[in-house]
């Protein structure tokens, strides 16, 4: 070893190679960089990403926050119910100082419900309903915001007539279902047990409501899939805003010795990012509309802003499942793309979209709820096929979609300039374009397999009354009946304006006298009393003058003719009643034997019917006035009018509109949610696409300008910006129609029902392509601002 050698100095060690989890995190911090500080072309790009992820992340923690919203609501509505005594509802509690006697007073007011309920107290210490302080003094009401706002706007003066009261207070937040409801408490110190009133000895009602029926469960599954899934295909659209120009900037990295992994990873961070603010913003989008969702009513159904409490599991996996998805999205997308250090390569054209791999999704999800997805009546119905299975096609619809307009419009040639324009930007690059639409897409096979499904359980939901509103359209029952009020009812109700005919009676039970064992039933049948004109409806009586009397048979019934003339023995006497006291009268011997009809409400009529001049109506002990009227509908308000003289006949009078079909409540309510929530779901879509659309002009903009400065005219332009989404849509439309009939049809035949119209689509396909023009012929006047020589200005 020489001496040069000895005192050569030993080689520096060498640095530690990072780990890769470190690289990752310095590549993905690097990509939050160009997002955060990326000048104002960054800035813009980012905002879009995050505008557009935060309307989704809004609309997914107001989902998120229904469960909370119901609970809420289904606690006030118990808590303002009586107790019960007994599982019978009419049980009266025993009276005491706390006891209160009330009467339903609700009522229906141009198509809305006016609930209420009149009122007077026992004691001197009376339980209260939620929301209210004290019982208010008689003739004097409180009343919730909603319907003292009603009450005081002008042309509401028959209802301000129809509740005559003095109005001392308002109800609490406490005792409303939500803030849209009309609802008020009066006082009264004629209210008695004889006239109607129901005695109570508390408030709150803890007993579990119906079950919903398995159809019902399936229902619910589907709206929520429904509503849910274009949200999600959203939220990955839109984090792919700015995509060519960030392809283009990583382009510029690989210049200066970066890899495609860390493009990758640096482009996952952007995303990141967008996806993170987006998070934010929607946070703040939901808790500022929170604000304002209490003056805001859809579909006559709104929420105080105090309920709207996003599910903390929910909410968790709306936080982590978000940025998620946007990297993956994001690593997905740059897939197709090969990012060189001279430019961006789109292997799109050469290779073109393989629908291998995309037609099996929804051929897949069809599979699942096919041999998974049975519903039987009597069978708990298992969600998690039926959610996998619809979710599965409506996602492989969004993936079908940009194969078919890439397909389609390559095969397109020729045309005027703004068709040819609007053709090559989509042979150029078709993704942005189908990835604008492809909620529009999900949300329209969705809503037409949701339209299937309704049909075929209409009638298992809503019931055929035999009702004819030809004959009569309101019918009235109040068990307030006077010896002058039996028949002054029948008279108010005939000098009302606009009403035709009303067919009055007083109806009551009457009864074979005789001692009876335990075991034995005693023959019994019904007791009517009204004019001939009345009687004439109610029985083919003929000729007929007032005293007379009937015994009225049912048209081929034997037994109950049988059973019929067990009580009404011609000239033998008959209990009236089913008190202590029954009223004794003698069926006149010289009845006529006459056979009966059905009334307006469809109801069948027998039993012993009787004119005026032959009993006393006022003196029938547990008696009913029942009054079914026809009114000429061209009169204004006419409705209003009989509700009106109802409420001065009997506060409490049963007063309810005759219709041919009777829906289910659980049944309506579901729809009703499904209009609410696909309003929402629509108004998402619209603003996402008009952000889309905004940010493909933005990307355009210098070609634009250049176009312009060549001597394009702007209607050219304009013409071709329309042609260019109007070829997507309806493409995804046509795939929307498909793939909702075969959805829907699947469901039909899971639920064992059968398809009652093949022709539902139409509405859904034209509010669809409706929504597309409306979000189009608002992104012209940008478009306009666009087309400027400005534009051709660079850095």
């Amino acid at each position: 070893m020489t001496l040069l050698e000895e005192k050569r100095p030993a080689a520096p060690p060498r640095p530690a190679s990072p780990s890769r989890g470190a690289v990752t995190l310095r590549d993905l911090g690097l990509g939050i960089r160009f997002a955060a500080a990326g000048g104002r072309e960054g800035w813009i790009r980012t905002l879009l990403t995050a505008v557009g992820v935060g309307l989704g992340v809004a609309l997914l923690l107001l989902a998120s926050s229904v469960p909370h919203l119901l609970d809420e609501r289904n606690a006030r509505e118990q808590a303002r119910s009586e107790t019960r005594i007994s599982d019978s509802p009419d049980a009266n509690a025993p009276k005491s100082d706390s006891s209160v006697l009330r009467i339903n007073t609700t009522t229906e007011y141009h198509d809305r419900t006016v609930a209420g309920y009149l009122m007077r107290p026992d004691g001197s210490n009376p339980v209260l309903p939620p929301g209210i302080d004290r019982i208010p003094a008689p003739d004097t009401m409180v009343v919730s915001p909603a319907l003292r706002e009603l009450l005081g706007e002008p042309g509401n003066e028959l209802l301000r007539e129809r509740l005559p009261y003095e109005i001392t207070g308002t109800i609490r937040d406490a005792g409303l279902s939500s803030p849209g409801e009309l609802l008020y408490y009066a006082g009264s110190d004629t209210l008695t047990p004889a006239n109607g009133g129901h005695r109570i000895a508390g408030y709150g009602d803890d007993r579990q409501g119906e079950p919903l029926p398995p159809l019902l469960i399936v229902l619910v599954i589907m709206v929520c899939v429904v509503l849910l899934a274009p949200v999600a295909i959203f939220i990955a659209t839109a984090v792919r805003f700015g995509g060519d120009r960030r392809d283009r900037r990583l382009a510029a990295l690989r210049l200066v010795g970066a890899d495609i992994r860390t493009t990758r990873r640096i482009a996952a961070g952007e995303a990141l990012f967008g996806a993170l603010l987006g998070l934010l913003f929607g946070l703040v989008f939901f808790l500022v509309g929170r604000q304002f969702v209490g003056v805001v009513e859809v579909w006559d159904v709104s929420a105080f802003p105090a309920d709207l409490v996003p599910d903390l599991r929910l909410a968790s996996l709306i936080a982590v499942a978000v940025p998620l998805t946007a990297v993956l999205v994001t690593l997905v997308a740059m897939r197709s793309v090969v990012i060189e250090p001279l430019g961006v390569v789109r292997r799109g054209r050469e290779r073109g979209r393989r629908l291998w791999w995309r037609l099996p999704v929804p051929l897949a999800g069809l599979a699942v709820l096919a041999l998974w997805g049975r519903v039987e009546e009597y069978t708990p119905v298992n969600p998690f096929p039926i959610t996998a299975g619809a979710v599965l096609v409506l996602f492989g619809l969004a993936l079908l979609l940009p194969w078919l307009v890439e397909a389609c419009v390559h095969r397109l040639r020729g045309g005027p300039v703004p068709w040819q324009l609007a053709t090559r930007r989509l042979q150029l690059s078709s993704g942005a374009a189908s990835r604008a639409v492809s909620g529009v897409t999900v949300a329209v096979a969705g809503a037409i397999a949701l339209q299937m499904l309704f049909a075929s359980m209409n009638a298992d939901f809503n019931r055929m009354t035999g009702a004819d509103p030809t004959r009569a359209q309101f019918a009235g029952y109040s068990e307030n009946v006077t010896a002058e009020g039996a028949t002054s009812a029948i008279e108010q109700f005939r000098a009302t304006k606009g009403v035709d005919v009303v067919i009055g009676s007083v109806e009551a039970f009457a009864s074979k006298p005789g001692d009876y064992a335990e075991d034995d039933i005693q023959p019994t049948t019904s007791l009517t009393v009204g004019t001939c004109e009345t009687l004439r409806e109610l029985a083919r009586i003929g000729a007929c003058a007032d005293g007379d009397t009937f015994v009225v048979h049912p048209k081929g019934d034997k037994d109950m003719t049988a059973w019929i003339d067990q009580t009404a023995r011609k000239g033998e006497v008959v209990e009236i009643g089913s008190g202590k006291k029954p009223m004794r009268w003698t069926l006149p011997a010289d009845s006529r034997t006459v056979t009966g009809r059905t009334d307006p409400m469809g109801d069948p009529h027998w039993g012993i019917m009787a004119t005026i001049g032959a009993v006393d109506a006022g003196k029938l002990p547990d008696a009913t006035i029942t009054t079914q009227i026809r009114v000429d509908r061209s009169v204004p308000d006419v409705a209003e009018h009989v509700r009106n003289t109802a409420a001065r006949i009997d506060p409490g009078m049963r007063f309810v509109t005759i219709e041919s079909v009777e829906r289910n409540r659980q049944y309506a309510s579901i729809q009703t949610g499904l209009q609410v929530g696909a309003s929402a779901v629509l108004l998402l879509i619209a603003l996402s696409m008009l952000v889309s659309q905004l940010e493909q002009l933005r990307e355009r903009k210098r070609l634009l300008s250049v176009l312009v400065a060549f001597g394009t005219r702007r209607s050219t332009l304009g013409w071709s910006v329309l042609w260019q989404t109007a070829v997507p849509v309806v493409l995804g439309l046509a795939v929307a129609v498909a793939g909702g009939l075969g959805l829907g049809a699947t469901l039909v035949h899971l639920i064992e029902k059968e398809v009652s119209d093949w022709w539902l689509f139409w509405p859904m396909a034209g509010v669809g392509g409706g929504l597309i023009l409306l979000v189009t012929l608002a992104s012209l006047p940008p478009l306009w601002r666009m087309m400027r020589p400005d534009g051709l200005r660079t850095e």
